[in-house]
């Protein structure tokens, strides 16, 4: 079976893509790209912790409502939230409702305020761990790799939750420390120049 699949377009794509159509517009301009931001950096965190289990199909399309629940993701609001929170999100029928992935997301903002304070941002420390493209097996024949261990073991060790190594290597493939676009994918190139143009917060 190829890896490629025809997009819309015509041009090849990663066969996962076509699996659903929200999942198009994801890979082509979000999935792989390099991002810098702390607030996407934790979103996608903490999308991540809540897809363990379940299906990305599921996540994405509860998005925006997650973002709308969780303050739009500003770690700095989350690490406020109060017991009374945790009960009106267990209520919300917009997000996924389990109590250790909730909780898990206002301990994660609690730390990510912790380590903030410690360094210049979350995406200076997320970024630490980018691996050489050398150390990497064929683009998505792995679910983690020696970078996403390393990382998830820094953030476990700092208190993080629902931060394993296979999640944490989603997470990097998403945001860009990892291009696992397939080879002939038509926008594995596109990543590879947005990295190749950015220059990692800290360095």
């Amino acid at each position: 079976m190829s890896a490629t699949i025809a997009g819309p377009d015509g041009r090849p794509r990663c066969r996962w893509c076509a699996a659903a159509p929200e999942f198009l517009d994801y890979h082509d301009t979000e999935w792989g790209y390099p991002v810098a931001d702390d607030i996407r950096l934790f979103e996608k965190l903490s999308l991540e912790g809540f897809q363990s289990g379940l299906s990305w199909r599921t996540i994405l399309a509860k998005r925006e409502n997650f973002r709308a629940a969780f303050a739009g993701f500003d770690f700095r609001a989350i690490a406020k939230f109060t017991e009374g929170d945790v009960e009106r999100l267990l209520q919300d029928k917009g997000i996924v409702r389990h109590r250790g992935k909730i909780e898990a997301v206002i301990n994660n903002a609690q730390r990510a305020c912790e380590l903030v304070a410690g360094e210049t941002s979350l995406a200076a420390f997320v970024w630490r761990f980018e691996p050489d493209a050398a150390d990497l097996a064929e683009p998505q024949t792995a679910s983690t790799s020696a970078a996403s261990v390393a990382l998830s073991k820094a953030l476990k060790k700092m208190g993080w939750r629902f931060v394993g190594p296979t999640t944490v290597y989603a997470f990097m493939q998403a945001m860009g420390l990892i291009n696992d676009h397939v080879a002939g994918c038509a926008i594995r190139g596109a990543a590879a120049d947005a990295r190749a143009g950015f220059t990692p917060p800290g360095r």
